[in-house]
Formats: C-alpha cells, sequence, structure tokens
C-alpha cells in the first residue's frame, strides 16, 4: 500500500481508540494511546499510537507529531526502568514496503536484550493477555 491514500477508519487502532477492541493499556492522555502490542517483537513490546487520524508520518500534524514523541519518550523510560533491557529499540514504519501492516501511524518502543533474537516485525506470535498485563503493570509502575 503506498503513502497515498485515505484513512481507514476501520483499521484495528482506530477501533482500539474508539473502545471497540480490546487492549492492554500502558498510558493514556488526550493526543496519545500506548498499549502492549499483542503480536510482540519480544517481552514489553509496547505501540504509542496518537489520536489523531493520520496513516503515517507524513500525515501526522506537527503538533500531534510533538505530542506523540513527547510520550514515545515518556514510554521508553518507563520500559526501561520497569524491565531493565540492555537497551531499547524505537521504531515507526511508513507504507508496505517499509514494513507498516496498520495504516494507523504507530510507534514501536521495543526492549531488547544483549544477545536475544526479536522476533520479526509482522511475524511474532500472539502474546497471552495475563503476560501482557504482567508486563504492562511493571511499566505502568515505573511511569
Amino acid at each position: 500500500m503506498s503513502l497515498d491514500g485515505r484513512y481507514d477508519d476501520q483499521n484495528i487502532f482506530a477501533k482500539i481508540l474508539r473502545g471497540e477492541a480490546p487492549c492492554v493499556k500502558v498510558r493514556e492522555d488526550e493526543h496519545t494511546l500506548a498499549i502492549m502490542d499483542v503480536f510482540p517483537q519480544a517481552p514489553g513490546h509496547v505501540l504509542v499510537i496518537p489520536k489523531e487520524k493520520a496513516r503515517n508520518l507524513f500525515e501526522l500534524s506537527e503538533d500531534a507529531a510533538e505530542k506523540s514523541i513527547l510520550a514515545v519518550k515518556t514510554v521508553a523510560a518507563a520500559v526501561r526502568r520497569g524491565l531493565g533491557p540492555d537497551g531499547v529499540l524505537v521504531a515507526q514504519f511508513n507504507g508496505a514496503p517499509a514494513g507498516q501492516t496498520v495504516f494507523h501511524i504507530h510507534f514501536h518502543i521495543i526492549p531488547r536484550r544483549e544477545g536475544v533474537e526479536i522476533a520479526g516485525h509482522g511475524n511474532a506470535k500472539m502474546a497471552d493477555t495475563a503476560e501482557l498485563e504482567a508486563l504492562a503493570e511493571k511499566i505502568r509502575a515505573a511511569l
């Protein structure tokens, strides 16, 4: 799918933002929602989703981009404090050729451990909700 096109109100993140689909929340404010990725590339993988309707970074307003990156920084710091990884990967994909699979802009925060491979983007297995909740609690406690 190209970078151009219409925003699809039926994408999974739009449904989550409207409360029509379940999620394990980590943090929410008026501009963003941070949730556990149900297909985590590593334990503790969090997504920060801007609430503004935008398919990708190029459609996101400057104000929403600013608020989003501040939320990413806050959540990434909580992942670091709460889970104690050796490193933290922050990623954001724009367009299918770049790896984007859900066409509502979002940021990945993935804890990394030295010598431990992560699952490929889009190739991870669905996680157990109880495990996601336990990890989310550790991250929320570190906010």
